[in-house]
């Protein structure tokens, strides 16, 4: 059985121009896979490329070796010479290996912790493995479990329930003012990316219909139709303050494009219906007092950056309990996977003394031609049971050395002394 590895570099390692050179589509990482694995250097190889890490994992006989074929060829895709790459690559094998790919899949290594996107990912990076063929076994086994475990941590902890982006705090606020967001209606002012990013997301957790307001028409017309919402003249924002529960604003203005006294009069003809301002721009696109307004909620980008502070918080607290579990596993793991490392040698055992105990037991019966039905059961179960007691201690042995990490050296003993035969690697 070869050595189970990880060799990468991530966003901890290395800057983010390597790893958007060094990413690379499906189409490129099939040649890379088909290329290594014709080479014989590997039996199993997967390459997980996200913009955040490039990760080749693998079970080869010299893990050293293996990575450095596999980088070298990643590293020829994009121009890269491998020793430009080494400085910032790792390397984890066995345990360490199947420590590191759980935590990934669960988002504990993520830049961000408890974002959800690294799973698919790794589902997808699998996928392709499983295209090619290279996807052997024991990175079937690993993956599969990783997966199970990703699952396991996001049904019993929190770590990816707490907003920890501006756009998405500002979402979780509205929620928690309005109790849901089904039927909201919105109005976007402006065309910044963190405004149009709060507005999707807003839209994916129901609120609709979505208006769009921009001082340039033909952007506010493009951006609404990429909500599917509704443009609107930047100089109805008023009127349109007058219908809706949440103004997003995000424009590049130098000084407050809401009063005030804009605020009041639309307030005046809702009817007392609570209006909820989320003001990402900076400068600030409202006026401070909008906020002294009764049934007025209006939130800054400084109060959205304190809501996802406490919220990195509460995740690093979350996180701590989904260590505790991918720590639980691991073990769990790693004593089924050493456990299958000495399998073939309790089965090869295991035939070897069953032939013996057959032939002998053949000679015995050859010798009593007149032995009834039951002597031969007896004789039968007799020589089971010896068979039976002589490989309980060698067996007992076996398993215990696996998992102490011992494996390879008993296995070699027993194997010399009965006489077994090896396959060949």
């Amino acid at each position: 059985m070869g050595t189970l590895f990880v060799s990468g570099l991530s966003h901890r390692e290395a800057p983010v121009a390597v790893r958007e050179q060094l990413a690379l589509e499906a189409d490129k990482l099939r040649e890379v896979l088909g290329h290594v694995m014709a080479t014989g250097a590997l039996a199993e190889v997967m390459i997980l490329s996200t913009c955040n890490r490039v990760e080749v994992y693998g079970v080869a006989g010299a893990p050293a070796a293996a990575r450095a074929l596999t980088f070298r060829q990643l590293g020829a895709q994009r121009g890269m010479a491998l020793d430009g790459l080494e400085p910032m690559l790792y390397t984890k094998t066995e345990t360490d290996a199947v420590h590191h790919a759980f935590r990934v899949a669960a988002s504990l290594d993520s830049m961000i912790v408890g974002e959800p996107q690294i799973l698919g990912q790794v589902k997808e990076a699998v996928a392709v493995a499983q295209d090619c063929q290279t996807l052997g076994p024991t990175l079937h086994r690993l993956w599969m479990k990783a997966f199970a475990v990703a699952k396991r941590v996001r049904t019993e902890t929190d770590v990816a329930r707490h907003a920890v982006s501006v756009s998405f705090a500002a979402v979780e606020l509205a929620k928690k003012i309005f109790a849901g967001l089904d039927g909201r209606t919105v109005l976007l002012v402006g065309a910044g990316e963190m405004g149009e990013l709060a507005a999707r997301h807003l839209v994916e957790q129901g609120a609709f219909p979505i208006y769009v307001a921009n001082r340039t028409w033909a952007r506010a017309q493009e951006l609404a139709r990429a909500l599917a919402g509704t443009a609107v003249p930047f100089a109805d924002l008023e009127a349109t303050m007058a219908i809706v529960d949440i103004v997003v604003t995000s424009t590049g203005a130098s000084e407050p494009i809401i009063t005030r006294e804009a605020v009041q009069r639309a307030l005046h003809l809702r009817r007392s219906r609570p209006l909820f301002f989320v003001d990402i721009a900076v400068p600030r696109d409202v006026e401070p007092t909008v906020n002294e307004l009764a049934n007025v909620f209006c939130y800054d980008i400084d109060d959205l950056k304190q809501v996802v502070d406490a919220n990195l918080r509460e995740r690093e607290r979350e996180a701590q309990r989904a260590e505790a579990i991918v720590k639980h596993e691991v073990e769990r793991f790693v004593t089924r996977r050493r456990d299958q490392e000495v399998v073939p040698t309790i089965v090869s055992l295991r035939t070897r003394l069953e032939a013996i105990r057959q032939a002998e037991l053949e000679k015995a019966l050859a010798k009593l031609p007149d032995a009834s039905a039951e002597t031969r059961q007896t004789l039968e179960a007799l020589s089971t049971a010896i068979v039976n007691k002589i490989l309980h201690v060698p067996i007992t042995k076996l398993r215990e050395s696996s998992r102490a990490g011992q494996g390879g050296s008993w296995t070699a003993f027993v194997h010399e002394l009965f006489g077994l035969r090896r396959d060949p690697p």
